[in-house]
């Protein structure tokens, strides 16, 4: 495996900037997921490594290797975009053993099949692989789009948002499975997805891009705890963080123009008086959906609390984020 560097990578696409001066290193072994909004740039980052578009100034190495004038098939690379790519003549195994019988890397037949029928099982399509592609499921199609990645052994695996057309449950499964799969190979794994419960349970490093820009990248206990702006604290934390005007509970530092609360962090039971609009009760735990000060926000309580809607409860803010106008992290 090998790690992946881009130094001051920029590409526009006639007046769109797509990235602007991104630097960032994604460590060899390391499952780095990307994270932003539709048009933030994660594709295009994707696209910059495989070699698929070339970067206007910068560069991109792999492996401590310069990527430039390289050919995508030249690069090690192995990617797996949103919409499955599948060769719809073909039956599953053929599609699965596709890369493996390219010239390149000449596989014997035996390792062929061993490796086909490994990731069939773990993708749990096993039972397909005589079918033919245009015969499968949404959902199917994109797992066997998975495997023809799986079942090679690159420097480096590209993912664009893999599991974004399967259903609840197999996409658990293979969140599961796909980082099992990254921990014991060692592999280097560069992810995309809009899905921040994919960025808390996978990664072990996120990047937050911006309009192009890569904003903050560390792990995702480090994203989530210490967000260096608004923007970022958005990206991960279920429900989104509370964003309320600086001065509502008092004490604000000098500069903050907004205070950002997770519903983890606001303590009930003390403080001011807030009501009770709407009760959400999922099992383990329960939200709280309050009004306060003309403000909405959501918090935590117990799963078996005998709060209803119309109560007022007493809250005060615990570990607290304040933000300037412009959306930057306040000390």
């Amino acid at each position: 495996m090998a790690d992946v560097t881009l130094k001051g990578v920029s590409k526009s696409f006639g007046e769109e900037t797509a990235l602007d001066n991104v630097t960032m290193t994604v460590p060899d072994g390391s499952f780095v997921v990307l994270l932003g909004p539709t048009g933030a740039g994660k594709t295009t980052t994707l696209r910059m490594v495989s070699g698929l578009d070339k970067p206007d100034t910068g560069c991109v190495m792999i492996g401590g290797r310069d990527m430039a004038g390289l050919m995508p098939a030249q690069r090690d690379v192995a990617m797996v975009f949103q919409q499955y790519s599948l060769y719809p003549h073909l039956t599953v195994r053929q599609n699965l053993e596709f890369p493996l019988k390219s010239p390149i890397l000449k596989t014997p037949q035996a390792e062929v099949d061993q490796k086909v029928g490994e990731v069939a099982e773990v993708l749990q399509i096993s039972h397909k692989l005589d079918n033919k592609a245009t015969a499968l499921s949404g959902g199917e199609m994109q797992r066997v789009s998975i495997g023809r990645a799986l079942v090679r052994n690159p420097s480096v695996y590209l993912m664009d948002e893999p599991l974004s057309s399967l259903d609840a449950k197999l996409r658990s499964d293979l969140r599961i499975e796909l980082k099992s799969i990254q921990a014991n190979s060692g592999a280097t794994l560069l992810y995309v997805t809009h899905d921040q419960i994919e960025a808390m349970t996978m990664a072990t490093h996120v990047g937050v891009l911006d309009h192009g820009k890569l904003v903050q990248f560390g792990t995702p206990r480090e994203i989530y705890e210490n967000p260096v702006s608004v923007y970022v604290a958005s990206r991960l934390g279920q429900p989104r963080i509370n964003v309320l005007p600086a001065d509502v509970f008092g004490g604000a530092p000098d500069g903050a123009a907004s205070i950002g609360l997770r519903p983890e962090h606001i303590v009930q039971g003390e403080g001011e008086g807030s009501v009770v609009t709407r009760i959400e009760h999922l099992g383990d735990q329960t939200r709280l959906h309050l009004e306060f000060k003309a403000h909405d926000l959501i918090t935590l309580a117990d799963a078996h609390t005998t709060l209803n809607e119309g109560d007022v409860v007493k809250i005060r803010p615990n570990k607290p984020y304040y933000f300037d106008a412009n959306g930057a992290r306040v000390a």
